[in-house]
């Protein structure tokens, strides 16, 4: 068995054992991963646009930027509708949606770690402090090793003084 076999039977198993739903959220996810079509969407949020609109603000040609609209329109992010000569873009909310859901049970994982981290650091200054000795508590020290010159009085150097 060659490696390209070997890489061809793996890719099928990967991808027969992905569930159907991830496939759907993996188009929407690649689609989000441009800045031109996250821009599309951010202006589809206010609006429906025709193409013309949508591909004004962007600096690629009409074709270049039909590209990107088949990609939000294959990851089902906006639909077509065409009025006469006019095509309207629209949004489609749904496939986001069901991507907030996916990353909301991610964030909710995170803030209880970091939540925990946060208690935990939180415990570790407190028993830190307790234990150095008195005089080290009663100065707070510089989290830097330096030293800082000391500043200059007001008057000036000690004059001459009586011979007694």
């Amino acid at each position: 068995m060659t490696g390209l076999q070997a890489f061809q039977i793996l890719n099928r198993m990967v991808h027969s054992a992905a569930h159907p739903d991830t496939d759907a959220l993996d188009a929407v996810f690649a689609a989000l991963s441009d800045s031109t079509r996250r821009a599309v969407l951010e202006a589809l949020g206010e609006r429906s646009l025709s193409v013309t609109e949508l591909a004004g603000p962007h600096d690629m040609s009409l074709t270049g930027f039909m590209k990107h609209l088949r990609v939000l329109e294959d990851a089902g992010l906006i639909s077509r509708t065409k009025e006469g000569r006019i095509v309207r873009c629209e949004l489609s909310p749904r496939p986001m949606q069901e991507a907030a859901v996916w990353l909301s049970r991610y964030e909710k994982f995170w803030t209880g770690r970091l939540d925990a981290l946060a208690r935990f650091l939180y415990h570790q200054e407190e028993t830190e402090w307790r234990t150095l000795p008195p005089a080290t508590q009663s100065a707070p020290r510089s989290p830097s090793g330096g030293t800082t010159a000391s500043r200059p009085t007001k008057s000036g150097a000690r004059g001459p003084t009586r011979k007694r």
